[in-house]
């Protein structure tokens, strides 16, 4: 497997970034989109992100990783029939960070019929897909405005339930799909469908760098990485180590933190300014703000963590303006300057 570039090592970018750190401390925010230039590390960061993931508890005979601490319900079929719950044997496992590949049939994205066992043995048995593999993970999809209609539909319900439901060539088999959804790509490229640009809780736009000392640093460190990797990353080891151990504990804090009348009083001024449809902004924006101040590791949330965070939730929530040429974070930042105190 290739060394992953450590994603300490990132050069700027630091909206991206904090979208990214702040879905690994709460995935309840519904995943990030990355829209931008290409070569300006959207892929990189995504895929360096795998290597600071800390690793989850899941039942060690599941082939879905089962989390332990779930009810009943929320197991898969395999582990309700076998009676496994939270007194059963579980292991850490790495959380997983699963590519969805552009080209992709949907039977590799569902799962399909085990064909070695249905010819070898003469029986039906369900072949995971993808998303079996990504369940409490990541699912990453590189150039995602430019994924097959059909595989956007698919996306867009089990995003939605939080189950995938397989019934085809006999089989009928439902099992648990809960992921955080990471997508990339280069707006010129097209626009994405609005059912799965809502489905992202987070929205970055990600440009070329024009500091001259910025650009020269990431070609010095991407030469660095290219030369020798393994040496790259051990320069990088305990920049690595200490950003774990800050996910860790904002993970720990996240349930401690409460989010004050004024600041969800911001926020619901913001959306109500901005013209938001639906209460998905305010909650979103409530949720990063919260999981920025863990991360940071803040006593409570400010106004100026929804300040940092305005712009990631609310600017792919936006209508278009015919009377206003400006950019949807042009159009957030002037709300958030007059709205919310520096």
């Amino acid at each position: 497997m290739a060394t992953p570039y450590p994603f300490t090592a990132i050069v700027g970018q630091e909206e991206m970034k904090r979208a990214l750190l702040a879905t690994v401390v709460d995935p309840s925010l519904g995943g990030v989109l990355i829209l931008g230039d290409r070569g300006t590390g959207k892929s990189t960061a995504v895929r360096g992100l795998a290597a600071l993931l800390p690793p989850m508890r899941a039942l060690a005979d599941c082939r879905y990783g089962c989390d332990p601490r779930a009810g009943a319900a929320r197991l898969c079929p395999e582990c309700q029939a076998a009676g496994r719950h939270g007194r059963s044997r579980s292991a850490l496992r790495p959380v997983p960070v699963v590519d969805l590949p552009l080209g992709a049939t949907e039977d590799r994205v569902v799962g399909a019929l085990d064909l070695e066992r249905a010819l070898s043995q003469g029986v039906k048995a369900f072949e995971p897909g993808l998303l079996a593999r990504a369940h409490r993970g990541f699912l990453y999809i590189d150039e995602v405005n430019l994924l097959e209609d059909h595989l956007v539909d698919l996306l867009i319900d089990v995003a939605a339930s939080g189950e995938n439901v397989v019934e085809r060539e006999g089989l009928s088999v439902r099992h648990p799909a809960r992921f955080v959804l990471v997508g990339s790509g280069n707006p010129e490229e097209g626009e994405l469908r609005p059912q799965l640009l809502d489905r992202f809780g987070l929205a970055v736009d990600v440009g070329t760098p024009k500091d001259i000392a910025q650009r020269i640093e990431v070609v010095r460190r991407r030469e660095a990485y290219e030369r020798d990797p393994e040496a790259f990353q051990q320069t990088w080891a305990a920049e690595q180590a200490r950003l774990r151990r800050q996910l860790q504990g904002a993970q720990r804090r996240l349930a401690e933190l409460a989010v004050s009348d004024e600041v969800l009083t911001l926020a619901a001024q913001l959306c109500l300014q901005l013209g938001t449809d639906g209460l998905r902004g305010e909650i979103t924006l409530m949720r990063a703000a919260r999981a920025l101040a863990a991360l940071e590791g803040a006593a409570s949330v400010t106004p100026d963590h929804l300040r940092r965070m305005a712009a990631p939730a609310l600017r792919h929530r936006l209508r278009r303006n015919p009377l206003d040429d400006a950019g949807s974070g042009v159009r957030v930042q002037r709300a958030v300057d007059e709205l919310v105190p520096a």
